[in-house]
């Protein structure tokens, strides 16, 4: 049985993650902050910890055994002006989008994974309103194509692109500027987390070598490039 490590995986795009991991017979290993409410706790090898802990992350997967994908799928996104952001919450951004995630890719190599699929964002390409969530998601996108050079073909690693999806980081959104992003799109929706889901499952087992150091865009024709 093949393992995959999923982060966020307890809620949002990670939690129809675990569930379509399940549904093909994996092993699932999640890591969250906490997993209260968490409806695969019971079929989910569910690990309580906080990302932004970079240090600590070479001794957590050491202790996993084998891992086979990596899905790097936690972030935060503050919508903060960039003239009223607090250092700690640039720190955490930094270490949760960024630094989390290239110390994951090199730490579950290591540990034997031959995919990684990276959760970028629409805002690595076009900007976004909080600029240090655009920036790290720019970076993770550079990051992904980087590493594919490093890796040379002996591991696979891509990332999805999707504009604004049904999840709980919405939350932080004006009722106005979701109205807009609505016009913007063609089916006048955001996207749900399955449809991000699928397009990151499909990159992490499905889809040919060739395609490699690439990122999808999940963006129903909004802020086309």
């Amino acid at each position: 049985m093949k393992t995959v490590l999923i982060t966020g995986g307890n809620k949002g795009i990670g939690l129809a993650l675990s569930k379509a991991f399940l549904e093909l017979d994996y092993k699932v290993i999640a890591i969250a902050r906490d997993f209260q409410d968490f409806v695969y706790a019971d079929k989910v090898e569910c690990i309580a910890y906080d990302l932004t802990n970079v240090e600590g992350i070479p001794a957590l997967i050491a202790s996993l055994g084998q891992i086979d994908i990596l899905l790097n799928n936690a972030g935060v996104m503050y919508s903060l002006s960039y003239d009223a952001y607090p250092q700690e919450k640039v720190d955490s951004m930094l270490k949760l989008n960024l630094e989390a995630p290239i110390k994951l890719i090199e730490c579950c190599v290591k540990a034997g994974a031959t995919h990684v699929v990276n959760n970028a964002s629409v805002a690595g390409y076009t900007g976004h309103p909080d600029i240090w969530y655009g920036m790290t998601k720019a970076a993770l996108i550079n990051a992904t194509k980087s590493f594919a050079k490093i890796f040379e073909g002996k591991v696979v690693i891509n990332a999805v692109a999707a504009s604004p999806v049904d999840t709980d980081m919405q939350k932080v959104n004006t009722a106005e500027r979701k109205e807009a992003f609505k016009k913007s799109v063609i089916t006048g929706r955001f996207a749900t987390p399955d449809e991000v889901a699928k397009a990151m499952v499909w990159l992490a087992t499905e889809s040919p070598e060739y395609i490699n150091g690439t990122t999808i865009d999940v963006n129903n024709g909004s802020y086309m490039r």
